[in-house]
């Protein structure tokens, strides 16, 4: 395996690894680990294969839309798509290198075959770089001997609440009631809701089976379907030109930021599932199908880091758009812009006996101040990187300074989403006070002398100082969660991330060490708070502070340490290098998955391990000070 890499050659796999481990209980041993899933994105919807070769995991007509396989979230109810090999263990996989194109080798008793699934992408046009093809392509060829290729395709609508039924429809089969078509060359015979299919392949013999979600493309070439899909990602991935810290792992963690970016919005997805436990077997069940504005400007400065512009400006478009039609800007939204009811689906079970399964999100009803750091934040980025803001666009987002100009004194509901009253939580503090810095500095790039700076700076200035006064504690040298706590969250190891002060002042250093001695969660892992949220169980790791922990060391001077931190934390990948959110002690991954923040956090720790000997490059990095 190479340096901080997790894909193999093109001629070598990786080594087979035990993907039902006998140490769980056994609910939990029929669902494979959630990050021995492979991830399939077209940018318009997503898929997850489990490692038996059954996709568990499909949504349509959108990325946030019904799960018509579900198996993932419950093995009776749930639909799927299995595929095996007769006699065959379950296969050894990787992805083609820079693409999301799954690669799978079976070996049987009498031959071996190797199958290609992807999601079809092809190359669109300025306003939609990426375009889906909408159907899920699944080819596999015989090696050597002959091999005998079963597939069962058993789609519930409803997220599973009801059976589908399948009709003739010209040389392949469509499921009523639904965008669904399948078409392929084995034989096919039907029986209810499941269409099952099944064949001889000798040695270089090929069968494909099509599962579209849209115009059933008649005639279509499997195989240019998958030439041109690999080739669409490959071009993707070859406009970036970063060849430094831990390269491979950057690339792929940009391509699953990518694969979970809406091709029609912009929009980023937090991950591509719902209800993924935090616990397992626990209520701690959640739908992020959804765009959170968490480090919205560390996204749009990576992709730009990366040579991957256009996204960026696509995605600050997005947001801006948000922004133009909210008074008061809410914590997530919807691919589209809004956000769907938090609901209950009791019919299914969950991943391990851990229910509710829920579909939309609560949270968006609450008030979180750091929004407006993240969205002002990005802004400033864009502008110092492009000089593009229109003058309608900074009328926007001066309101929304405005807003936390007249606010900051009043308490939210924090970073966490934690389901409990308000608090006066010290990371959002730090992001309204981002959020004012940030309008201040932009009001100076573009020359705009009408803008409220000077309430703006004053109110900047007066915040900054409450924090330091309220939400540090001298007694034990550390921020705290809270005004008034002494409680520790994670996020505040953001401080020396966004400029709020220098990564070595002495109480940015007492943070730092004190979050890793009392949020501990095994080497290299950190909590994100210990405070009781309401909730019952306890969560896991939380990734993306684990990686952040690797960035607050960089800026505070401790380079080695946190080159030790990255390369455990890369252990901890799933064996085609993805991870979900959270990571219990015993090593099983938890939450939602791919998760975008956890890729994220990754990318920004190798960039700021890259520049780990300018420390002059990296203040210019936290405060946003970037060159036109």
């Amino acid at each position: 395996m190479p340096a901080h890499g997790f894909h193999a050659s093109h001629e070598q796999f990786p080594p087979r690894r035990t993907w039902a481990p006998t140490c769980l209980s056994p609910p939990v041993r029929a669902f494979p680990p959630i990050d021995s899933y492979a991830f399939l994105s077209d940018t318009h919807t997503t898929a997850l294969v489990g490692p038996d070769g059954s996709v568990e995991w499909l949504c349509v007509p959108e990325a946030d839309g019904d799960a018509v396989l579900a198996r993932l979230l419950d093995r009776d109810v749930g639909g799927g798509f299995a595929l095996w090999v007769d006699g065959a263990p379950a296969p050894i996989r990787r992805y083609l290198p820079d693409t999301l194109v799954l690669e799978s080798r079976w070996t049987g008793p009498d031959g071996t075959a190797s199958g290609l699934d992807c999601l079809a992408v092809a190359p669109g046009d300025s306003e939609q770089p990426l375009r889906a093809e909408q159907v899920l392509v699944r080819r596999v060829t015989a090696g050597h001997g002959t091999v005998r290729l079963h597939a069962r395709l058993t789609p519930r609508p409803g997220y599973g609440a009801r059976s589908a039924r399948w009709e003739r429809a010209g040389a392949g089969w469509r499921a009523v009631g639904t965008p669904l078509w399948f078409v392929t060359d084995l034989t096919v015979t039907v029986d209810g809701g499941a269409l099952s299919a099944e064949g001889e392949l000798s040695a270089g013999g090929s069968a494909t089976l099509l599962l579209g979600y849209g115009a059933d493309p008649a005639g279509v070439d499997p195989d240019d379907l998958v030439e041109r899909t690999c080739r669409t990602w490959r071009d993707w991935a070859s406009r970036s030109t970063y060849d430094g810290f831990a390269a491979d792992a950057v690339r792929h963690s940009a391509l699953v930021l990518r694969g979970l970016s809406h091709d029609a919005s912009g929009a980023l997805l937090a991950a591509a599932t719902t209800s993924l436990p935090e616990t397992l077997g626990g209520v701690r069940n959640w739908d992020y199908r959804y765009t959170w504005h968490r480090d919205a400007a560390l996204l749009l400065l990576a992709l730009f880091r990366l040579g991957h512009g256009e996204e960026g400006r696509r995605y600050l478009r997005f947001l801006l758009d948000i922004c133009a039609g909210q008074d008061l800007l809410a914590p997530l939204v919807g691919i589209h812009g809004h956000t769907d009811t938090e609901r209950e689906l009791d019919h299914l079970a969950g991943y391990a006996g851990s229910a509710p399964v829920r579909v939309g999100n609560q949270a968006v009803e609450q008030v979180q101040f750091d929004t407006y750091g993240h969205i002002l934040d990005a802004a400033l980025a864009y502008q110092q990187l492009t000089g593009d803001l229109t003058g309608d666009q900074w009328r926007l987002l001066r309101r929304h300074v405005d807003t936390m100009a007249d606010r900051w004194r009043e308490p939210d509901h924090g970073v966490w989403e934690i389901r409990g009253p308000r608090r006066h939580y010290v990371n959002s503090k730090v992001m309204t006070w981002v959020c004012l810095d940030r309008g201040v500095q932009l009001a100076g790039l573009l020359a705009d002398d009408s803008s409220p700076v000077r309430r703006w700076r004053a109110a900047a200035d007066e915040l900054r100082a409450d924090i330091l006064d309220r939400g540090y504690d001298e007694r034990i040298g550390s921020f705290v969660l809270a005004y008034g706590s002494t409680e520790l969250d994670a996020s505040l190891l953001r401080i020396p991330l966004v400029g709020f002060l220098p990564g070595n002042d002495p109480r940015v250093v007492g943070t730092i060490e004190r979050v890793r001695r009392r949020l501990s969660a095994g080497p290299g892992l950190v909590r994100r708070y210990t405070v009781d949220d309401g909730l019952p169980g306890e969560e896991g790791a939380f990734l993306l502070c684990s990686f952040e922990l690797v960035s607050a060391l960089v800026l505070c001077g401790r380079q080695q340490d946190a080159r030790v931190l990255f390369d455990q934390l890369m252990s901890y990948a799933g064996l085609l290098g993805l991870y979900a959110e959270q990571l219990a002690p015993d090593g099983v991954a938890l939450g939602n998955y791919p998760q975008a923040f956890t890729h994220l956090a990754l990318i920004e720790a190798a960039l700021n391990l890259d520049l780990a000997g300018d420390r002059d490059a990296l203040h210019a990095w936290a405060v946003r000070d970037q060159p036109s």
